[in-house]
């Protein structure tokens, strides 16, 4: 049975379809119907029902989904294993959106500069989802913000860099006191359900700011748009660049102190790829050194 037959039928599953399946995997939708088929022939089983241009995994299909899953792990894993006396193999990293943006292409770029034969698999989420993935042995590691629960003995976390909250403002407001601006300004507010945001709405609770809300969203970039264009004032972390450009903002920090956004490395002890989760991390202390 061909591994890669596997891939592509789990591929199509979470995408919904094969047209979707193919753009990811780099080849035609024929293909993908053609491997399907051939692993159909192979299983003896119906795995995926097509209605139209979409696709729904079968009871059979659902019965080895999982399996073909922990499959294709164990074969990465055999790769690692065997190239254990060199640096190389494949690593599963997790990135939440603003180290995807920020600082981890830096990182990456210094990874594959000293050891060629590491390649990486990147799954863009949310800091709590990736946290799972991680625990859950789908990934071997993670750049994201600290979790506000303590973490399982399975895994660990390091500390990377550290984001102060900041006013962003117009540069027409430079000058102005930060909390005259939460408090009189209309608010483009940092989305409460993320842990950064909560940081953010803890400061304004325990300043008794109440604050003129007028959006909330979970994108700094935009925000930081949304300030420039005059639409209000935001209470943000002072991340990572790059920013939107053109922007003809100021940040404005402020006069208490506040509880920072951390971002951070968190990995899975049992990771057999241990070794490239080593080379992550050192290459990561590397980027924030010099940033600092």
């Amino acid at each position: 049975m061909d591994t890669q037959f596997l891939n592509t039928f789990i591929t199509t599953v979470d995408h919904g379809s094969m047209a979707a399946a193919a753009r990811i995997l780099n080849i035609t939708p024929a293909a993908v119907a053609q491997q399907i088929r051939t692993l159909e022939r192979e299983i003896g089983a119906t795995l995926i029902a097509r209605v139209g241009r979409t696709v729904s995994v079968t009871e059979e299909g659902s019965r080895i989904l999982e399996r073909s899953r922990d499959l294709l792990r164990s074969v990465a894993d055999l790769r690692s294993v065997a190239n254990e006396t060199g640096v190389s193999g494949e690593l599963r990293l997790g990135a939440c959106p603003t180290a995807l943006a920020g600082m981890l292409p830096d990182v990456l770029a210094r990874m594959v500069e000293t050891f060629p034969g590491i390649n990486v698999f990147i799954k863009p989420g949310y800091s709590v989802d990736l946290y799972r993935a991680v625990e859950a042995g789908d990934l071997d590691a993670a750049v994201v913000l600290q979790a506000p629960f303590p973490l399982p003995k399975t895994c660990q976390w390091q500390l990377l860099r550290e984001e102060p909250l900041i006013v962003l403002a117009p540069r027409s407001m430079e000058g102005r006191d930060p909390h005259e601006l939460l408090s009189s300004e209309p608010l483009i507010r940092y989305d409460r359900n993320q842990w950064g945001g909560r940081q953010a709405d803890d400061y304004l609770r325990e300043h008794g700011i109440v604050p003129r809300e007028r959006f909330e969203l979970n994108a700094l970039n935009a925000i930081a748009v949304m300030v420039d264009r005059g639409l209000g004032v935001s209470l943000v972390p002072d991340w990572a660049k790059p920013w939107p450009e053109g922007l003809n903002l100021v940040r404005i920090a402020l006069p208490h102190p506040a509880v920072p956004r951390r971002i951070g490395i968190v990995w899975s002890r049992s990771s057999v790829r241990v070794r490239l989760v080593s080379v992550l991390l050192q290459e990561g202390r590397r980027v924030t050194a010099v940033a600092g």
